[in-house]
């Protein structure tokens, strides 16, 4: 099978100019891929040159990222300035082309990933069925294309809030690692209660100065555990082997994150409440935080539900009940000083969080499958990516059929 090669283009929609990834054929199945945090489209080139060129891929750099626009974002707004620009590229037509409604056949011979892998990984069935009335053609009936979204990271919380506001655009989901439908930090327990009322502890405060330099400066090195380079190597997967061939190009990717105020990490602002810090209104931090990003009642409500597949690692460093980057749970290591303690600030659930709010979308009448994958860490296309494109493939097969 011929490996799917990609073509940069770059469109103006909502208002920005967004540089846009894009492979197959114009009527291939759609798939949509966002990114996610310090990233950009180039962090999906490993997992696309896997895919059936039966596909029609179109992975957008977010505004700040890669080489779209360094447009503001509007942290009040959560993480919809991204999903309005993503949104908007689904009705461009040199991007998903219309194919005349009449629901041509879009399907293909082979579905197989490119290296042979139709493994099934381990999952839990979430109950419901797919009502999502797509044509073999990827288009809602009600006009459109409907392609199936991948979200990774913060990628993941922008494929939720645009199916919130655009339940009639996503033909399905897929969730890999995502940030919680609550939010980074900040909250509680498994429905979100906020840690403080004013959500210390989370937004572009807790970032780490230091790699915010290292990257404003374009830093390739290996010195010091906040180097672009080793934050790639221990965070972002669990093994850095895995990052193979690849590592440099993806280190690109990390790099190509714009620095400043109105970018990442954003503005902050003095709390009395631990650790001092609380967000600001602008920045891609902020935009991630609680205070601004909460989804959930509003994807368990959403009138049309297509069906989710929620693929994780479970050691992932970044999402996980557990995370390193949760400064209530780097207080509890001792790692941030004044810790008030457990009873006053424990560490965020964000998997039992999504798993919950999953569950209740499915009681809905949704439906979900939870993928956990051993070893894997915060980048499951990357690491596990026989798995991840047997997962990617049963939802476009899905929307073929």
């Amino acid at each position: 099978m011929p490996r799917m090669e990609t073509e940069q283009r770059v469109v103006t929609a909502n208002g920005i100019r967004q540089a846009v990834r894009v492979a197959g054929p114009p009527d291939g199945t759609p798939l949509l891929l966002v990114h996610g945090n310090c990233s950009s489209s180039l962090f999906w080139e490993p997992l696309i040159r896997r895919l059936p060129p039966t596909l029609r891929v179109v992975a957008p750099d977010l505004r700040g990222f890669g080489d779209s626009a360094t447009a503001p974002v509007d942290a009040t707004r959560g993480l919809r300035d991204f999903a309005d620009d993503v949104a908007a590229l689904l009705d461009d037509p040199t991007l998903f082309p219309d194919v005349d409604g009449s629901g041509a056949d879009r399907r293909g011979a082979d579905r197989r990933g490119a290296d042979g892998s139709g493994a099934d990984g381990s999952g839990v069935d979430g109950s419901g069925v797919d009502g999502s009335g797509v044509d073999g053609s990827g288009a809602d009936a009600g006009g459109g294309v409907r392609p199936v979204v991948v979200g990774h990271s913060l990628g993941g919380g922008v494929a939720m809030r645009l199916l919130v506001d655009h339940p009639h655009r996503v033909g399905a989901l897929l969730l890999a690692a995502p940030v919680s439908p609550y939010g980074f930090g900040g909250t509680r327990d498994l429905s979100g209660t906020p840690t403080t009322p004013d959500f210390a502890g989370t937004g572009a405060g807790t970032a780490n100065r230091d790699f915010v330099a290292r990257l404003a400066a374009g830093d390739r090195g290996t010195e010091g555990p906040a180097s672009p380079r080793e934050v790639l190597r221990a965070t972002y997967v669990a093994d850095s082997a895995s990052l193979g061939v690849d590592e440099e190009l993806l280190l690109d990717s990390v790099l190509s994150t714009a620095i400043g105020e109105d970018n990442y990490p954003g503005t902050s602002a003095e709390s009395e409440n631990w650790p001092g810090t609380v967000p600001g209104k602008r920045g891609v931090l902020n935009a991630l935080a609680p205070t601004w990003f909460r989804v959930a009642d509003e994807l368990v409500a959403v009138a049309e539900k297509p069906p989710v597949t929620w693929v994780r690692g479970d050691a992932d460093v970044i999402v996980s009940d557990t995370s390193l980057l949760d400064l209530a749970y780097l207080g509890s290591l001792g790692v941030v000083a004044g810790w008030p303690g457990a009873q006053d600030c424990p560490p965020q659930p964000m998997v039992g969080q999504t798993r919950a709010v999953l569950e209740r979308y499915a009681a809905a009448g949704g439906a979900y499958r939870e993928v956990v994958l051993p070893g894997c860490g915060h980048s499951p296309h990357l690491e596990r990516p026989g798995e991840f494109v047997a997962e990617l493939l049963a939802l476009t097969d899905g929307q073929a059929g």
